[in-house]
C-alpha cells in the first residue's frame, strides 16, 4: 500500500537548516518548560493515601469515579480489584485538605471523607479495611528507577545501531532520541498533564516506536549507498526519505488512530498513556523526516563507510 510515489524526488534534506533549526528551538522550550514548570507527578511519584472499599452490590469503576469528582476528588486513581464489587482508591493527601492536621496526614480522615462522598451515590459502600498511606520516598525511588529506565533503553538503542550499522548511525539515532523524549515530556511539563506510571510506560514506548521508524529509514539508506555506484550522499538520503515515506505515515497513522480510540473509549485511566503516545508519534514520525537524515549528513556519513570490509588474503595477492 503506498499512498506516495516511492520514486517521488521532494527535497526534504534542502529544508535541514529550517528543521534541525526548528528542533533545537523545540528542544530548548522543552527543557525550560522542564526546568522551570517542573512535572506535575501523579500519585505514583509523590505518595499518598490507599483507601480500599467495598460494595454489597456490583460497582462500575467510572460511577466510582464520578462520585468522587463530584466531591472534589477527581485525582483520585480508581481500579478494580478482580471483581465488580471491591475497589481501590488512590489519592493525594492535598485533595483533602481537612486530612491533613499541623502538616500530617490523617489517613483516617482521608478514608471517611471518600466514603461520605461514596455513599452519597450508593449506601451500600463500606471501607473493607484500614487506609494506607505511602510515603514520597517510595515515589521518589519510582521516579530515579524510571529515569535511569530510559538513559538504559536509549543507551542500548545506541549500541545496537551501532554494531547493526555504522557509529554514525548510532549517534544520529541517539540525537534523534534524545530530541523525541525531551519535546515529548517537555509538552507534557508545559500543559502540566499528570504524569504518572502509565505516563512513563508510554514515554519508553515513543523511545521504542521512534527508534524502529528510524532503523527503516536508515537500513534504506545503507541499501541505496550500496547499490548506487555513483551519488552524493544528499541525493541517498533524499531517496531514502522518500522511497519510505509512504510506510512511516501509514504506521504512525494507524498507531494514532489506536491510541485516539483508547484515549475515547479505554476510561480516564489510560488517558495518559494514550495522550502521550500521540504526541510521540507526531515528534518521532517529524523528526525521521526532519531531523534524523540532517544529522545523519553533517556527520558525513558516505559509501565507504557502508561498504562490507574484507580482509586481505596473501594467497590471493600472489596470484598473478
Amino acid at each position: 500500500m503506498e499512498i506516495f510515489d516511492p520514486h517521488s524526488n521532494i527535497n526534504f534534506l534542502g529544508l535541514r537548516k529550517v528543521s534541525v533549526a526548528i528542533s533545537a528551538l523545540l528542544i530548548v522550550l522543552s527543557i525550560l518548560a522542564i526546568t522551570v514548570r517542573g512535572l506535575n507527578y501523579g500519585l505514583d511519584f509523590t505518595g499518598g493515601v490507599l483507601v480500599q472499599v467495598s460494595y454489597q452490590k456490583p460497582v462500575d469503576v467510572g460511577e466510582v469515579r464520578d462520585a468522587l469528582a463530584a466531591s472534589g476528588f477527581g485525582d483520585a486513581v480508581v481500579q478494580s480489584l478482580g471483581g465488580t464489587r471491591d475497589i481501590s482508591i488512590r489519592l493525594q493527601p492535598k485533595a483533602d485538605p481537612a486530612a491533613v492536621v499541623d502538616g500530617e496526614v490523617k489517613p483516617d480522615r482521608v478514608a471517611a471523607d471518600v466514603l461520605k462522598s461514596l455513599q452519597a451515590r450508593r449506601t451500600d459502600a463500606q471501607l473493607s479495611g484500614p487506609p494506607d498511606f505511602v510515603g514520597p520516598q517510595v515515589g521518589a525511588e519510582l521516579r530515579n528507577s524510571g529515569i535511569i529506565a530510559v538513559i538504559v533503553v536509549i543507551v542500548g538503542i545506541m549500541i545496537y545501531l551501532g554494531l547493526r550499522f555504522e557509529k554514525r548511525f548510532a549517534v544520529a539515532a541517539l540525537a534523534s532520541e534524545v530530541h523525541d523524549t525531551l519535546i515529548t515530556v517537555g509538552i507534557i511539563a508545559a500543559v502540566q498533564r499528570e504524569f504518572d506510571m502509565t505516563v512513563l510506560a508510554s514515554v519508553l514506548a515513543v523511545v521504542g516506536y521512534s527508534i524502529n521508524d528510524k532503523v527503516v529509514v536508515f537500513d534504506r539508506v545503507r541499501e541505496l549507498f550500496r547499490a548506487t555506484r555513483k551519488a552524493e550522499p544528499i541525493d541517498i538520503l533524499n531517496r531514502a526519505v522518500n522511497s519510505t515515506l509512504s510506510r512511516t505515515i501509514i504506521t504512525s497513522l494507524f498507531t494514532g488512530i489506536t491510541m485516539a480510540a483508547l484515549y475515547l473509549f479505554g476510561g480516564s485511566a489510560v488517558h495518559g498513556f494514550a495522550i502521550t503516545m500521540l504526541i510521540g508519534i507526531l515528534v518521532g514520525t517529524l523528526s525521521s523526516i526532519f531531523f534524523a537524515c540532517p544529522i545523519l549528513l553533517w556527520l558525513g556519513v558516505s559509501k565507504k563507510d557502508l561498504m562490507p570490509v574484507t580482509r586481505e588474503n596473501p594467497e590471493l595477492a600472489r596470484r598473478p
